[in-house]
């Protein structure tokens, strides 16, 4: 298994033309329902787990999944028992 850290993470999402990379780090079973975010995204779940729906299928997220996004995408968010913390890139345009 290919270990990665956040600076290898921001350097390959900023060659793809990503222009933000940030850690988010959410509080056990936080849940945000259906919304929308004005940016694209890719990101790589790093510890807990969390399940992610759009389009009506529900992903059950662990260390090491992977999930995309396309911009004004709607899609709902739920956190696990332990928290969640997950690298992020976006882009804006």
């Amino acid at each position: 298994m290919t270990t990665i850290d956040i600076e290898k993470f921001k350097q390959d999402s900023l060659a793809a033309g990503f222009d933000e990379v940030l850690e988010r780090k959410w509080d056990a079973n936080a849940i945000f329902d259906t919304h929308t975010h004005p940016f694209s995204v890719q990101a790589l779940v790093t510890e807990g787990e969390m399940w992610f729906t759009t389009g009506g299928k529900t992903m059950h997220l662990t260390p090491g999944s992977t999930f995309q996004l396309g911009r004004d995408v709607p899609h709902a968010e739920k956190y696990g028992p332990h928290g969640t913390t997950f690298w992020v890139a976006r882009k804006h345009s």
